[in-house]
């Protein structure tokens, strides 16, 4: 027989080299595609944005940098999702549009869900119509339409927190947005109304030509100066000191704020000269007094808070950490060559790969347990302060109608407000504590308390009363790290 070793070993030589062949080339491929790619996200990271339109300061309509801005834009119009969170954001619920309220869905009413609301604010439009909040989208609609419209004239001061106001400033000030500001102010509601077109838009956080980030309220201009003064800052100007890092969290801070309408002008007004702690805030109401209605069930000259989540986020781990606003409702994600924040505004526990996993290396789920976690106890808390309040305004209101003087009502009216201000401080600050969880719980515990000494200083008990009140001066915060 034949020996067929080496035709076998031949063909096997030809089979290998052939292999080796395809290979080599499959290689090559790939790594030409590899090259191709790197090139093309090279160029893509050389040209961040294709410029469409020429963008100016006046350009309002976010379509129009939309067309720029593709990415952002598509992000940013989603902002008319509405999704629940554990205790937060917004189901859509249908209504029937009328001719004064054209609006076919909207949020369900925090005051079905929990009427110990109208109680507690009895004597004030909120106790109407309050709702559950919904995005960015919409903050200028359900402004417009509120019942609270029916039930007092709002001023035009509104629309600095619920609309695109920086070209309206500009043209009512002669280009002066300060002067435009103060003249807003002054108008009616509905006659302010007429010059605002856009909910919440590029230019309010953005400037045209160099898309850094800007500040563009002068409320939180004149805010942040006043809270830099009480750190040893004097002369803060935030469009030119600030780093691009605290931008992040200011931009956001000039509508997420607590605030009010000061003087016959209704002048936007941050209560920052003693600082942004809640004790601080209430000691600058006493000390430049202030009220925003009287309680009608009880006679107290007290206040609403409104939304501050800055102030919240202040005293956080977060904001000792130089963690900001946008890192968690923005955070950045990778479009090709590109890093852009995601212009879906929305609470972080939808978004927790983004928004968490960045920094905090576990799983989602539990990411979540531990959020929801803070947010159970902080909500326990509420819940707790909720019911003293509730209790402590029954109390004065039996005493009221029984004939005890105001002189004796006085103390335990003082405790009422400070009770409520405490537990409204949480309440409506939208995080459920979790921006700051032991801040959070020491005011839901300090509000119980107050609401428990009005009690007993309505029975005759002698009790601290304001003098456990007074605001302590704590050392000068630390700003935001710069990163």
């Amino acid at each position: 027989m034949m020996d067929q070793t080496p035709t076998r070993r031949r063909r096997i030589s030809t089979r290998a080299l052939a292999l080796i062949t395809i290979a080599v080339a499959a290689a090559t491929l790939g790594l030409v595609a590899l090259l191709v790619n790197i090139f093309e996200r090279q160029q893509e990271a050389r040209n961040p944005f294709y410029r469409v339109v020429e963008l100016t300061d006046d350009t309002e309509d976010p379509a129009v940098w939309g067309q720029n801005f593709p990415q952002q834009y598509d992000a940013y119009r989603r902002t008319v999702d509405q999704q629940r969170t554990r205790y937060g954001g917004s189901e859509a619920v249908p209504r029937t549009p009328t001719a004064a309220d054209p609006r076919s869905v909207v949020a369900q009413s925090r005051l079905e869900e929990d009427p110990r609301l109208k109680t507690i604010w009895a004597g004030y439009a909120f106790a109407r119509d309050f709702r559950e909040e919904r995005g960015h989208a919409h903050m200028l609609d359900d402004q417009t339409f509120t019942e609270r419209q029916t039930v007092v004239k709002q001023p035009g001061t509104c629309m600095n927190c619920h609309a695109s106001v920086y070209v309206p400033f500009k043209k009512l000030g002669g280009g002066d947005i300060f002067k435009g500001f103060e003249a807003m102010n002054h108008m009616p509601y509905f006659e302010a109304r007429k010059e605002v077109s856009h909910p919440v838009a590029c230019i309010d956080c953005h400037d045209a030509s160099t898309m850094q980030l800007r500040v563009t309220r002068p409320a939180f201009i004149e805010g942040i100066r006043a809270l830099k003064a009480t750190q040893g800052v004097a002369d803060y100007d935030v469009n030119r000191m600030a780093s691009r890092q605290e931008m992040r969290a200011f931009v956001c801070g000039q509508c997420h704020v607590e605030y009010y309408f000061k003087g016959a002008d209704k002048r936007l007004t941050y209560p920052w000269t003693k600082g942004v702690k809640v004790e601080e805030i209430l000691q600058y109401y006493e000390e430049n007094p202030h009220d925003d209605w009287t309680h009608a069930d009880t006679g107290a000259p007290v206040l609403k808070a409104q939304h501050p989540e800055f102030e919240m986020w202040s005293q956080g781990i977060h904001a000792r950490s130089g963690v900001t606003c946008s890192d968690c409702h923005m955070p950045y994600q990778r479009v090709g060559a590109q890093k852009i924040s995601d212009h879906h505004v929305r609470s972080p526990m939808l978004n927790i790969n983004n928004a968490c996993q960045t920094c905090h290396h576990w799983p989602e789920a539990e990411l979540r347990a531990r959020v929801e976690t803070n947010q159970d106890r902080v909500f326990g808390l509420r819940n707790r302060s909720m019911e003293a309040l509730v209790a402590l305004i029954g109390d004065i209101k039996a005493a009221r109608a029984s004939g005890m003087s105001d002189a004796e009502l006085d103390l335990p009216r003082k405790l009422q407000r400070r009770a409520q201000f405490m537990l409204d401080f949480v309440e409506a600050e939208n995080s459920t504590g979790f921006h700051a969880p032991q801040e959070a719980a020491r005011i839901l515990g300090e509000s119980i308390d107050y609401a428990r000494q009005g009690q007993l200083a309505l029975k005759g008990v002698a009790v601290p009363g304001l003098q456990t009140a007074q605001a302590v001066k704590p050392a000068a915060e630390t700003p935001p790290a710069k990163r």
